[in-house]
């Protein structure tokens, strides 16, 4: 069952890429079509989804902005991918503390973007298809420890469903 379990797992995230703050279209999205595009990246992740009504109310709490003429632009969206993932492992609070922390130590994009490279890097790791942690702090400030520190509960938590549902259905099989 070892390797067969192993191979599941790395299946299952192998694949997953956040879109890059660039890559978001800033055209303008309409909250179905933001919220589409938002569900379409988190899918292979157990646990972490959006609904529409959800960013509403992230509107309405003020941890994002207001939509202009009912489109989220850029900045919004990462924002919104960003609090999906969060408040996995955080309440609503502490996402919009953190997210205030990482606002006033750089640009949303360069946020959002160290976002997802320590993301991505370690669920990589995490899931056996790297050996090593890039390491992608610049500075070791308290913000970015922080993040980190966010970053590795919430892989270790999708690591931890992603298991147990394979073992699961394994045992199931049998």
């Amino acid at each position: 069952m070892g390797q067969e379990f192993q191979n599941e797992l790395t299946a299952s995230i192998k694949d997953f890429r956040l879109p890059r703050y660039n890559d978001i279209p800033n055209v303008g999205l309409f909250l179905e079509q933001s919220t589409k595009y938002i569900s379409d990246f988190l899918e292979p992740l157990p646990g972490i989804s959006i609904t529409s009504s959800m960013i509403s109310n992230y509107v309405k709490k003020k941890l994002v902005s207001n939509p202009v003429k009912k489109q989220y632009d850029r900045d919004q969206i990462a924002c919104l991918i960003f609090i999906a993932i969060a408040k996995s492992v955080l309440s609503l609070e502490n996402v919009q503390v953190l997210m205030r922390l990482q606002k006033n130590a750089c640009s949303s994009q360069k946020a959002y973007d160290y976002f997802c490279r320590l993301f991505e890097g370690y669920l990589f790791y995490v899931f056996g298809l790297r050996e090593t942690i890039e390491e992608v702090s610049e500075t070791g400030s308290e913000e970015q420890i922080i993040l980190r520190n966010t970053v590795i509960a919430i892989v270790h938590k999708i690591y931890l469903e992603i298991s147990i549902h394979l073992l699961d259905e394994m045992l199931e099989s049998k």
